[in-house]
């Protein structure tokens, strides 16, 4: 098409494809501006242009019936689209998308529609698939990033671009095979609005569209032929918004097929385009971030840096300095030459951290909507790198943004990670790690069928999964989980499925699993108040319930079985300490692992696990546990039985023979009788049982072992010792404290 048409091809995200663009249009001054993109989102371009609008942004559109099947178009300052747009909106043209409507690209798919052409070896033709490349591997480039930043968007004196694109693109597609059924609907679909717009509109008419259309959009083609190929195509109802867009999404990093490899260096070319400082405004930012880091900068070395990068560039045939040439003299200059330095800032300066605002006015999706006002109510703003967040449940604003923060996850919106869960025994702080991710917005959309805002999806959606578990341990897990989202609907409902399946349970590994969650609310209970009062007499009742199981659960397991229920009853010993339970609960589940310990049928691993928790408890004395010890490692045991035991009674505990003599003597004289064989084959259960001690508890071991203290001087000396059958043992001790050493 000529005369009232004229075609611009450019590259997604190119700063200089936008900027000569702009100067194009300052120049043709068109009446009517035609971009790529969905034709029945049009009236939501010009909301680009208000001032609120802060990019990155994405246009977000997907099926009313299917959530998840959405469909994204990213818009940055540096996007050609995004300039095509404000320059429309400033001069008062006409302003439309032109592509395949959503409706139609958000449709169910056919088997036929995206089938990739293939090339002679059955791979994707490359001339399709990635023209770019092709023409940068012809000018003798390696990649197509590099080219097309040389030749278009770094070139201070690039000359007519979009008609050398345009014949470049010819060429290519003269080579390549037929485009698929969808792109050649695309194609049809833009020169029929091309057609309707130069018949609407007077004067002159400006297309934007990808680099590789500008061929087929020129070619002479019947309107009756591409409505044939248009007919019949399926249509799906869709809805559209803005959303937030972050940075790092746009990189090629994060798999965006449109992606760029360093979109703040894109940013960087935009906003210093004109500046004849660019060159020493990104490296005064390269020198910053070092700093920031901890490294020292000086002045000298960014001047060097400066030098080398220039030489680069003119080595390397470049027309600049781009960012792979600073980045080669910042490793030289700036970090002595250790990459690893440069990894430390590459993050940060090459890709960025900016998230994108959506007008307060503009409407939303419910749910993104909902989180706005709560992200300006917490004073928690999307950031797009990690960052930590530490919250004082006993302030109303920390509270706050706790609660949204677990109810976001309860919806599978995780833009907070909760770090220290199960850590520490604080009632009041929690530690957060967040970062938000653009794709978040499409999952808030999907969350859409439980409720229109965040606290009632989260609710809905935590109650039909409570009904559907039919695990004690899991549903325990999503009471807690309702209870410190402050959801009081799922709770009762959580609690009341809880107690039901609670009365019909008589497994004693379910109850023991349950028992930790439940007891976590508890710790909750000052900060959130209701959280533990809810559990009522639920929690008493299934302690006692588990104490009547476990001897019997514990009777002739096998190894895996064995330490899964050693597991499990340590965990929930820890939770009933930690729920503080009152005297006649408490002494009802010392009674239990009392039986459990005495049961001759009891596994040993089991009865070591359950000697330990009494000895904590003071339920065992010193002498007691010393003479029990010395039974279970007495040569009438079995070694494998004596093991299970000697396992289970120190494990994680392992300096208590540092300072209980009693234990200490009856773990000395089991190891002494072992037969060297036995010996190397506990060797790795030894290990991780002395492993927990650290350099000095060792030392303190040894000293215990073999030194006594001199009256006389207070000093310390070796005890002199000719048994025989010491000095045969002396190298297994010390082989084994070597293996307490090595972890």
């Amino acid at each position: 098409m000529t005369g009232t048409v004229s075609i611009f091809g450019i590259r997604h995200h190119g700063p200089g494809s936008a900027r000569r663009l702009v100067e194009v249009l300052d120049s043709l001054s068109p009446t009517a501006v035609l971009i790529e993109g969905p034709s029945d989102l049009s009236d939501m371009l010009p909301l680009l242009a208000d001032p609120a609008m802060v990019t990155p942004v994405a246009l977000l559109a997907y099926a009313e019936d299917d959530p998840a099947n959405a469909l994204f178009l990213p818009f940055e300052e540096y996007s050609p689209e995004y300039q095509a747009a404000l320059w429309a909106v400033r001069h008062g043209a006409a302003l439309r998308f032109i592509d395949l409507p959503a409706q139609d690209r958000l449709a169910p798919e056919r088997p036929d529609v995206d089938t990739p052409v293939e090339g002679p070896d059955g791979d994707a033709d490359p001339l399709i698939h990635d023209p770019i490349g092709v023409l940068a591997r012809a000018a003798g480039y390696d990649d197509g990033e590099s080219w097309w930043r040389d030749v278009i968007e770094e070139n201070p004196s690039p000359g007519p671009v979009f008609a050398a694109v345009a014949d470049a693109m010819a060429a290519l597609r003269s080579e390549a095979g037929q485009p698929n059924r969808d792109e050649a609907a695309r194609e049809a679909h833009m020169r029929l609005e091309i057609a309707r717009a130069v018949n609407e509109f007077d004067g002159q008419v400006a297309v934007v569209c990808g680099a590789w259309h500008v061929p087929a959009l020129t070619e002479t083609h019947t309107m009756a032929a591409d409505r044939r190929l248009l007919k019949g195509r399926p249509r799906t109802r869709i809805k559209a918004t803005w959303a937030p867009w972050t940075e790092a999404r746009l990189a090629r990093s994060s798999g965006y097929g449109a992606g760029v490899v360093a979109p703040a260096w894109c940013t960087h070319l935009w906003r210093t385009a004109a500046l004849p400082e660019r060159d020493g405004i990104w490296l005064a930012r390269i020198a910053q971030l070092m700093r920031d880091h901890g490294h020292f900068v000086s002045t000298a070395s960014v001047i060097e840096t400066h030098r080398l990068g220039i030489a680069l560039a003119a080595l390397r045939g470049r027309p600049a300095p781009g960012f792979e040439e600073w980045r080669d003299a910042s490793i030289s200059c700036l970090c002595f030459g250790e990459r690893i330095l440069w990894e430390q800032i590459a993050s940060d300066l090459l890709i960025g951290a900016r998230v994108g605002a959506i007008p307060e006015t503009m409407p939303l999706a419910p749910l993104l909507d909902d989180l706005q006002r709560q992200q300006r109510a917490t004073r928690l703003k999307p950031e797009a790198l990690e960052r930590e967040l530490s919250v004082d449940l006993r302030s109303e604003s920390g509270l706050l943004r706790s609660t949204l923060l677990h109810r976001l996850n309860a919806i599978d919106v995780p833009w907070g990670r909760l770090t220290d869960a199960g850590a520490s025994r604080g009632t009041f702080r929690e530690k957060w790690v967040i970062c938000w991710e653009p794709e978040y917005a499409v999952r808030l959309v999907e969350n859409l069928v439980y409720g229109s805002t965040i606290e009632e999806a989260a609710s809905t959606r935590i109650s039909e999964a409570m009904g559907a578990e039919p695990s004690l341990d899991a549903l325990a897990g999503l009471v807690r989980s309702a209870m410190v989202a402050d959801l009081p609907r799922a709770s009762s409902i959580g609690i009341e499925a809880l107690s039901h399946q609670a009365a019909l349970t008589s497994e004693c590994g379910a109850l023991l699993r349950a028992l930790p969650p439940m007891a976590d609310v508890v710790r909750y209970g000052e900060a959130r108040a209701g959280a533990a009062e809810k559990l009522g007499e639920l929690m008493p009742r299934m302690v006692v319930q588990a104490a009547l199981a476990l001897p019997y659960a514990a009777r002739n397991l096998d190894a895996a079985a064995s330490v899964t229920l050693s597991g499990e009853i340590r965990q929930a010993d820890g939770a009933i300490r930690l729920a503080q339970m009152d005297g006649d609960v408490l002494d009802g589940w010392h009674r239990a692992l009392r039986h459990t310990l005495e049961d001759s049928q009891t596994t040993t691993l089991v009865a070591g696990s359950t000697a330990q928790l009494l000895y904590e408890a003071q339920h065992l004395d010193a002498e007691e546990a010393a003479t029990l010890l010395a039974r279970m490692l007495s040569p009438g045991t079995q070694v494998t039985d004596a093991a299970g035991f000697f396992e289970g009674f120190f494990e994680g505990v392992g300096n208590r023979l540092v300072h209980d003599q009693g234990l200490r003597a009856a773990v000395d004289a089991w190891l002494l009788q072992l037969e060297e064989a036995d010996f190397v084959a506990h060797l790795p259960l030894f290990r991780r049982v002395f492993s927990a001690l650290d350099r000095s508890e060792r030392r303190r071991l040894m000293d215990a072992l073999f030194v006594r203290r001199r009256a006389e001087s207070g000093g310390l000396s070796l005890v002199p010792d000719a048994d025989a059958v010491w000095s045969a043992q002396f190298p297994r001790l010390l082989a084994l404290l070597e293996a307490g050493r090595r972890r």
